[in-house]
């Protein structure tokens, strides 16, 4: 016999976006039922696992740094960086919205909360011509995404008192069930045993994140006019496989957009301990490290440095003719400027040791590169550039990199800090120094030296590799996030939020995201999706 659940609120999906969906509901006295593909111990999706960087505007914070942001120049520089399609109503408008309600709807909320940020204000995303960020607006939340999520959960169950909430994980939706044209719940089964369970409801939260788990999906949707990488890691949540997005889509009549565009990295490795097939770490590149291609010879003419156009390096990744680049760097840089994104292997902003995280900024973070160097086959240590360059070989099977083009390489950069190299005209190096202007990226960013400077090694050399991340486009909403279907009207019980709505809209961001926003988006759609869902 099949089980049935009457519920006020179905919401699919655990991950930050549906978790603050149901604990706005729950807090508001309704009945939620709260449904997640993945095991217990997984619950939060992607942002159990994130850095927990989030994009937020003339907060406190930046004013005590003097950082002059607003709305409107927040906007402008949105528009600009992301391309984004004024005439994209939905989308326009969800971009707008995040930037005049940013500061209340997540830094106000998420304080009030209990959830702390790190006492800097970062620049990410800055433009290759000064068109991203054209101020500082990357906050950090002490304890990182994982403390995000730990908290929200706590005060999910906190708010629980009176039993409206039931959770069930490793269960799955498989369609959606309507009265007429009204969503009226949805068909599911549990995962464990195959029982099929039919759910009640007066109103749908779609909550699934994108479809970058699924590199089908991912390739089926890329944009022809862009090259595609002939391989790449899994940076995403590998339940986010659109499967719904498709359902409401045939069956419900809505509309997935902008399903090409998606924010991936360029720079990635396998993850050593995989926690799923095809899994990769994302690094933060180093900006002084030298980006090479498959031979050893730099990438340019304008060479590839982090920190300004994430979409234009993946593209410069993706044209490659192997599907792999090398970083070469040294110890001196790597202890300063190596960093992996996400929670796990950011120890002590994770675990909110403050202190250590002081001292390893000062004295460089010896630990995390011992970590990759004994860890990862793809994090290469060698005292010589020619034996750097074996390893190389080694890893790819290849005989690929040349020692002596390695060594020009090398030599040729290094050529700039000759007595004759004063008037030198390095792209990277320009780069390099205007990021240590901002006070927080000079204490992770090291003054430009030659490369083969005595004491600064041993070599490195990191074997990137392009890894997907998140989907920018997703099911078409409006400022309620209510799912809509042709002629924009809203699909009546049926709401969608985080990245399964392109975080808000069908793709707020465009092409580009000023980097942070992903995070306050799934808090901005959740929080909206309860407000309408309570006003019924």
């Amino acid at each position: 016999m099949a089980n049935v659940i009457n519920t006020d609120v179905l919401v699919v999906g655990g991950g930050l976006a549906g978790i603050v969906t149901a604990l706005e509901l729950v807090r508001a006295g309704r009945d939620v039922t709260l449904v997640d593909r993945d095991q217990p111990e997984r619950f939060g999706g992607l942002a159990l696992w994130a850095f927990g960087g989030m994009a937020l505007i003339d907060t406190p914070l930046q004013r005590k740094m003097g950082i002059a942001d607003s709305p409107e120049r927040a906007l402008r520089d949105w528009i600009r960086f992301g391309e984004l399609d004024v005439d994209d109503e939905h989308s326009l408008a969800w971009a707008k919205y995040y930037v005049e309600h940013a500061r209340g709807e997540v830094h106000d909320w998420l304080k009030n909360e209990g959830i702390q940020f790190m006492p800097a204000v970062n620049w990410v995303e800055r433009g290759r011509y000064g068109e991203g960020n054209s101020v500082p607006r990357y906050h950090v939340v002490y304890g990182t995404s994982r403390e995000l999520i730990r908290v929200l959960v706590a005060a999910l169950h906190a708010a629980n008192g009176d039993n409206r909430l039931t959770l069930l994980h490793q269960h799955s939706i498989t369609a959606l069930q309507q009265v007429g044209d009204i969503v009226s719940g949805a068909i599911g089964v549990n995962d464990q045993t195959g029982e099929t369970v039919y759910f009640n409801a007066s109103a749908v939260v779609i909550a699934t994140g994108g479809l970058n788990g699924n590199h089908e999906q991912v390739r089926a949707n890329w944009p022809k006019n862009r090259s595609m990488p002939t391989a790449m890691l899994n940076g995403a949540h590998p339940l986010a496989n659109g499967n719904l997005h498709r359902h409401v889509e045939k069956i419900l009549g809505g509309h997935v957009v902008n399903a090409g565009e998606m924010w991936n990295y360029a720079a990635g490795f396998p993850h050593p301990f995989p926690h799923f097939k095809g899994h990769g770490l994302s690094t933060i590149p180093c900006k002084s490290a030298l980006w090479l291609d498959h031979t050893g010879k730099r990438i340019g003419p304008q060479p590839l440095v982090t920190g300004f156009d994430t979409h234009w390096l993946c593209q410069r990744v993706a044209e490659q003719p192997k599907p792999w680049t090398w970083h070469l760097l040294n110890w001196r840089i790597a202890i300063k400027e190596f960093a992996i994104s996400g929670a796990e292997h950011n120890q002590r902003i994770r675990d909110k040791q403050f202190v250590r995280f002081v001292l390893e900024t000062l004295f460089g973070n010896h630990r995390l590169v011992r970590q990759m160097a004994r860890e990862s086959p793809h994090f290469l240590v060698a005292d010589t550039l020619c034996e750097l360059a074996n390893k190389m070989n080694v890893l790819t099977q290849s005989l690929d990199v040349d020692a002596a083009q390695l060594q020009a390489t090398a030599d040729e950069f290094d050529a700039n800090f000759s007595p004759a190299g004063k008037l030198a005209n390095d792209d990277q190096i320009r780069r390099i120094l205007h990021a240590r202007l901002w006070g927080p990226d000079r204490l992770r960013t090291c003054k430009p030296l030659p490369l083969q400077k005595p004491g600064s090694g041993p070599f490195i050399a990191i074997h990137m590799q392009f890894i997907s991340r998140k989907s920018l486009g997703g099911l078409r909403t409006d400022l309620h996030s209510r799912v809509l279907r042709s002629g924009n009207q809203p699909i009546h019980g049926l709401y969608c939020v985080g990245e399964a709505a392109g975080f808000g809209g069908g793709g707020c961001h465009g092409k580009r995201s000023l980097e942070g926003t992903f995070l306050p988006s799934c808090i901005m759609t959740a929080r909206a999706a309860a407000r309408a869902i309570l006003a019924k």
